[in-house]
């Protein structure tokens, strides 16, 4: 009996609803998460009006990071409801969570209206999306390999990995013609709400596939031999093997994940419009190009990984990632702009000062306010993308020394907000225009960038990550047995892209900004990439062709 119901849910037209259904669920879900780390610069100066640019593009960032830090709370909480009373109606409700904050976003009143309050209510809804989106993709993975034959679950599964590209492209696309309809003006003004708002219409295709689907034929055998987990949290993290289990994941395979997969797609974009300078339309062109391509590697590599085995494509992607951090970086700049890395090979930037009055300009709460000349020095030059040299001053003042020119930095201490976001503005200024002077380009032209090299080693960035994230889920589904495994995979999935590719953006952006080299981000993905190198190498098992009941 066993084996005709297991035909049964295996029939192509069977598994082809499967797949679509819970693919399109998940493809929304990113849809209304990706939408506000694409308008991360848009969502700085709307809600964190009151702070200068530097500052309000990290708290932005720390936004988008905050959701992703209760992403492994929503896995905990959706994972027991999965365990305990079916995949189903686990991702029917997260879905609905994540619908309903991303529409809630697209009504918020701006800091001109609300003021500081504005941020709390965007901050509440941003929590939501986060535990929303822990429970949304273990639930999709797990529902999808369930009913997957045991030699095409790679294939099979790598299309849940590919909606992810899905609702990126869908999030670029909303955003790109609203804001070439409306003109950068409205978009920044109101624009911006639109993409949030027209998540309503995602939900309700969303809800209504979802709605007309039935339990995953493994749960269903587990509820008919009583095999539930009556406590699925003890179960998967109180045993030392399960929860061995557990700490491969995260350290062999989604640490690597949330490095490689959001250096590609989301650090990326801050890199190439903050730092190198291209426009955002130029960006977001760039980003789509980049997403089209993905979308059929992941299935691609899901599908390799049935035949080659899941750890080999998998560590393959790290290493790539690996060995192109540092060098694809640096090609990128000089294909984005290569007139700003000329001028800061002939011209290199200096700031002279009393290090002892720098601080470390790490405020992901965007509550700080960095006053003393060396401060706002570095902020000033960070904002334009300028890499700088610090040195001691002989006579304990602050310059920004360009060429031959030594720019008076005054410090900010003592003054009102409003002054001294004018000083911050005026000192900017100053910089501004004694680096055009000596050479240094605005932003970049996109007519003097080299599209064709600029694209190819994005491409190189994109099979990394692929690679990795295509084989994942159903690397992930294989490691843990039914009655735990929503829980236990899904809190090790959601703790890497979480917390490690969460805050990958805001600490990397950070770091650029504490030391004055725009390449010093970098080392925060090569460090957790390296560890999933190790980790998986010695304690990754093989598990390619599983019997998922033999778990």
């Amino acid at each position: 009996m066993a084996s005709v119901a297991e035909d049964h849910h295996h029939k192509p037209w069977s598994m082809a609803r499967v797949v679509i259904a819970s693919s399109a669920g998940t493809a929304f879900e990113w849809y209304d998460f990706f939408i506000f780390g694409n308008l991360a610069s848009v969502i700085s100066k709307v809600f964190f009006a009151g702070l200068e640019p530097t500052q309000a593009l990290i708290a932005a960032l720390a936004l988008f990071a905050a959701a992703f830090a209760f992403r492994p709370l929503g896995a905990l909480i959706f994972g027991v409801v999965g365990d305990k009373l079916g995949r189903k109606g686990a991702f029917l409700v997260t879905v609905s969570l994540m619908g309903g904050a991303t529409f809630l976003i697209g009504l918020l009143p701006t800091y001109a209206t609300a003021g500081p309050s504005a941020a709390v209510m965007l901050i509440v809804l941003r929590i939501l999306q986060g535990i929303a989106l822990g429970g949304e993709y273990g639930g999709a993975a797990i529902y999808v390999a369930e009913h997957a034959p045991n030699g095409k679950r790679g294939a099979s599964t790598g299309w849940i990995q590919s909606s992810a590209s899905f609702g990126l492209l869908a999030a670029l696309l909303v955003i790109v013609a609203t804001r070439t309809y409306l003109g950068e003006d409205a978009f920044n003004a109101w624009g911006w709400r639109i993409p949030f708002l027209a998540s309503s219409v995602l939900l309700a295709i969303s809800l209504w596939m979802r709605a007309k689907l039935s339990e995953s034929p493994e749960f269903q055998r587990i509820r008919e031999e009583g095999e539930i987990a009556h406590a699925p949290l003890r179960e998967a993290f109180g045993t030392a093997k399960n929860l061995k289990r557990v700490f491969v994941a995260f350290f062999g395979i989604m640490c690597a994940q949330g490095a490689v997969w959001y250096f590609t797609f989301f650090y990326m974009q801050v890199f190439l419009e903050k730092l190198v300078g291209l426009p955002s339309q130029t960006k977001d062109l760039l980003l789509i190009v980049m997403t089209v391509v993905s979308a059929p590697l992941y299935v691609y590599f899901g599908w390799l990984s049935d035949r080659m085995g899941r750890k080999p494509v998998m560590i393959g992607g790290m290493l790539l990632a690996l060995v192109m951090y540092f060098p694809a970086s640096h090609w990128i700049a000089n294909a984005a702009n290569p007139r700003l890395i000329e001028a800061q090979a002939s011209t290199p930037i200096f700031v002279e000062t009393d290090p002892a009055t720098c601080s470390v300009q790490f405020d992901p709460a965007g509550t700080r306010k960095f006053v003393s000349a060396c401060d706002i020095a570095k902020s000033a030059l960070v904002t334009k993308g300028i890499s700088f040299i610090t040195r001691r001053s002989n006579d304990g003042q602050t310059h920004v020394v360009v060429g031959t020119e030594r720019i008076a930095i005054a410090g900010g201490e003592g003054l009102s907000g409003a002054d001294l976001k004018a000083l911050k503005t005026k000192t900017g200024d100053a910089i501004g225009t004694e680096l055009q002077a000596a050479g240094y380009p605005k932003s970049a032209d996109p007519k003097q960038a080299n599209m064709t090299l600029l694209i190819i080693i994005l491409l190189g960035f994109v099979i990394a990550s692929t690679a990795l994230y295509g084989p994942q889920a159903a690397a992930l589904v294989e490691m843990f047995p039914t009655r735990i495994r929503y829980t236990a995979m899904s809190f090790p999935y959601h703790v890497g892209t979480g917390w490690v590719g969460g805050f990958l953006p805001v600490t990397s952006f950070a770091l650029v900004a504490i030391t004055g080299n725009i390449y010093s981000g970098l080392w925060y993905a090569v460090v957790f990439t390296a560890i999933s190198v190790v980790v998986s190498l010695f304690f990754l098992k093989e598990t390619a062709g599983r019997r998922l009941q033999e778990v």
